[in-house]
């Protein structure tokens, strides 16, 4: 059993317990996640089977799209409501002044990790300290936050629709955006709608696909690896250089045809590979005139 599931995590499930249950429904060891969810944060997870688990890292790296809810007035040491409340305030803010800030965070900026995180530093996950009652100065790191759509203002509470790049936390987001607004902020809730290609409305909740296995079902909800790179073009190898693919080689613009049939027009900077019968086999990247292996998927059926 090989290719991913987009799994619908339900609040109080974490990333890890969602991956021990599915072992258990698919009686396949061989599973990971691409990405944690908080506990009490619900949404997309995929999850990589079998052969796929040489996904999860790139998956990882893919950009997301969450709805949060911003609750103004109120910070914690988690900086969602699970926490510890260690300040209140009024919100004297202007629906304007709330529309403002939040927008003005669109694009680059440095954050900071919370410490209510799966981060390592020192080879301990920083939430592991947090919980001995330990704070350590974490470096801020760059992230992107490709587009904020504001969907209610209902002071204090702000919902609002957030793609980001990989690494961004929502909960340092709000807790951003209270700070700069004056009036403290703390994460009320968290959906992920979206990792990737993997959207919220096909997500399969684990008692849905614990029956699809019993009606056998299970093709519905996995996904073919190659699923993952659709954005890429797909390129085949002729059959006299099939060897170099199978060998990892690098392949040359003469030993490849489009996947449809057609001669190769032009050189794009990375490609999907398929074999000479049409089966996926890696993911390329161009070096200089020919392409080489990025990530090779070999014997995946």
């Amino acid at each position: 059993m090989n290719g991913i599931i987009n799994v619908y995590k339900e609040k109080g499930y974490t990333s890890f317990d969602v991956v021990a249950k599915l072992r258990g429904i698919l009686k396949e060891r061989k599973i990971g996640h691409t990405g944690t969810l908080d506990p009490d944060a619900t949404g997309v997870l995929p999850v990589c089977v079998g052969k796929a688990t040489k996904l999860c890292d790139m998956l990882t790296d893919k950009s997301k799209e969450y709805v949060a809810e911003l609750l103004l007035g109120v910070t914690t040491d988690t900086l969602d409501m699970t926490g510890n409340v260690l300040t209140e305030s009024p919100v004297n803010v202007t629906v304007d002044e709330v529309r403002e800030v939040i927008l003005g965070f669109v694009g680059t900026y440095d954050q900071i990790p919370p410490m209510y995180s799966a981060l390592k530093v020192d080879g301990k996950k920083l939430y592991e300290l947090a919980r001995n009652g330990q704070e350590i100065e974490r470096t801020a790191r760059k992230v992107t936050i490709e587009e904020i759509e504001i969907l209610s203002i209902e002071l204090p509470v702000i919902k609002m629709r957030v793609s980001c790049s990989k690494g961004t936390y929502i909960r340092s987001l709000c807790d951003d955006i209270g700070r700069k607004l004056g009036t403290g902020g703390a994460m009320q809730s968290l959906v992920r709608t979206r990792v990737s290609n993997f959207c919220l409305n096909e997500a399969r909740t684990l008692l849905q696909i614990e029956a699809l296995r019993d009606l056998g079902e299970l093709s519905k909800v996995l996904m073919p690896i190659d699923s993952v790179f659709m954005e890429l073009p797909a390129v085949q190898v002729k059959e006299n250089a099939e060897r170099f693919l199978m060998n990892g080689n690098a392949l040359f613009f003469h030993q490849l045809k489009m996947l449809d049939g057609e001669g190769v027009k032009t050189m794009p900077q990375r490609v999907r590979v398929y074999d000479s019968k049409g089966k996926f086999s890696a993911i390329y990247q161009k070096k200089e005139d020919a392409y080489g292996p990025e990530k090779m998927f070999l014997g995946m059926e």
